[in-house]
């Protein structure tokens, strides 16, 4: 997994001079200091099970956290009520615990998965935060 540093705003990246939004990064623990404490715990459910399928990078920003390999795989955004769990999957998936879908390319699809509470991050939660991770690893 090679990687980018913008000289910039000091983010990694996949790619020499990918296009990004040029603001500065934060550490995992400033992102979610704000937020209730089983957001984090729900945080290191998702890199914990991650940790398990090889290298990635965990990019910390104002809004959440963005997890990448060769791209990124999905994004973990705090909310009021929920934490956010933006996956990125290389199919459509319709479930009951698919909040919002969106095409974002052609081969790629974003879904969003609302996480309250850590035992959310289950079996299925798991397989689907596999299958983003090899669809993200070239």
């Amino acid at each position: 997994m090679g990687r980018w540093t913008c000289p910039r705003c000091d983010r990694e990246f996949g790619r020499a001079r990918q296009s990004h939004v040029c603001v500065p990064g934060c550490t995992v623990e400033e992102c979610f200091a704000p937020w209730p404490d089983t957001y984090r715990e729900i945080y290191d459910r998702l890199v914990g099970h991650l940790a398990t399928l090889g290298p990635f990078h965990a990019d910390a920003v104002g809004v959440g956290v963005f997890l990448k390999s060769d791209r990124k795989l999905a994004e973990v955004r705090p909310k009021a009520r929920s934490l956010n769990l933006w996956l990125f999957l290389p199919r459509p998936v319709e479930h009951a615990r698919i909040a919002r879908r969106l095409l974002v390319s052609g081969d790629r699809t974003m879904h969003v998965i609302k996480l309250i509470d850590p035992a959310d991050v289950d079996e299925q939660v798991c397989a689907w935060l596999t299958e983003s991770f090899d669809a993200a690893t070239d």
